[in-house]
């Protein structure tokens, strides 16, 4: 079981892995263009090269994943393979238990290569998801007046939407909070496939829906997603704060002030060239996920409650 103290750990790890050696959470060995989990070497649990490519000669237990980077796999993967922002390659002994996506990459496989699951590419997509997640670029130098401006302005919103959350739903906020303490890369992987499935979908309806329809349905997904992030966020703020106050400072503070001090250093993250963009993109893939595994706070099965409805309707009748 994980920690409660190691939600940190998919922030800041996934932050400082691209300029670093540290090892990923499944500790596979680090060389300077990339993570590489070698021949005869197994991954028990989940891999993430953020900003860097990934390398499987070995064997992977569970999912990979690399964003801003690509995959290699000359080995085994059990689980699935998920690219943003890279390609996905696969050797001609190649074989994925799961599904592959690439999202802004192209996926090649070699004759002999061998995926189980479902396997989808779209290499037209840019870089934009990182924006959307981490925050506004504008086309301008990191450390230009017009993006710090834009960063602060941002921060300020965060601050309002976290006073106001706290005022109509702060129980609700507590309760996802404790799931981005508990279950850390668990909501990072939950929140990434979210992520994953948000444009897929908004692709699928672009794509083949009627525009009468289909611009309804797109902009439903848009806001399904920034309603995810935004309940999340909030509870990533308290989480941070919440930790910091008991390790740190040793002493324990009313619920929206840890929130407000998690939000004061993710703001400092943000304001720090390329460190604020994967800070943030870490944090916002866990806040999806975190909303979506204890859904929004509610922390009910999304599906059977229903389906109990339906069988005992039926069992009446």
């Amino acid at each position: 079981m994980i920690s409660r103290s190691a939600f940190l750990l998919p922030i800041l790890f996934l932050t400082l892995a691209a300029a670093s050696g540290a090892q990923s959470p499944a500790d596979p060995a680090a060389e300077p263009d990339g993570l590489v989990i070698g021949a005869g070497s197994v991954a028990s649990r989940q891999v993430v090269a953020l900003g860097r490519d990934l390398r499987v000669d070995g064997e992977a237990s569970a999912d990979v994943a690399a964003v801003s980077g690509s995959i290699e796999v000359t080995g085994r993967v059990r689980g699935d393979v998920i690219v943003l922002g890279g390609d996905a390659r696969l050797g001609s002994a190649a074989h994925v238990g799961g599904d592959v996506f690439v999202l802004g990459g192209r996926l090649e496989a070699q004759p002999g290569a061998r995926i189980d699951g479902r396997s989808v590419a779209y290499p037209d997509i840019g870089s934009a998801w990182v924006i959307l997640l981490g925050g506004p670029s504008l086309g301008q130098p990191s450390l230009s007046p017009v993006v710090i401006g834009a960063k602060l302005a941002l921060i300020a919103a965060w601050l309002a939407w976290t006073l106001l959350l706290f005022a109509v739903g702060g129980r609700g906020v507590l309760s996802t909070s404790e799931g981005v303490r508990h279950e850390p890369f668990r909501s990072f992987f939950v929140g990434l496939s979210g992520v994953l499935a948000l444009f897929l979908t908004a692709l699928l309806f672009g794509a083949f829906a009627a525009v009468l329809v289909g611009v309804p349905l797109l902009l439903m997904v848009v806001l399904v997603g920034l309603l995810l992030k935004l309940w999340g966020m909030v509870a990533v703020f308290h989480a941070l704060g919440a930790w910091l106050l008991m390790r740190v400072l040793r002493r324990r503070w009313i619920p929206l002030n840890a929130a407000i001090l998690g939000l004061v250093v993710m703001g400092g993250l943000k304001l720090v060239p390329w460190v604020g963009t994967w800070s943030w993109t870490a944090a916002s893939l866990i806040a999806v996920g975190a909303a979506l595994t204890t859904k929004f706070g509610r922390r009910e099965p999304w599906f059977e409650a229903q389906i109990a409805t339906r069988r005992s309707t039926g069992l009446a009748r």
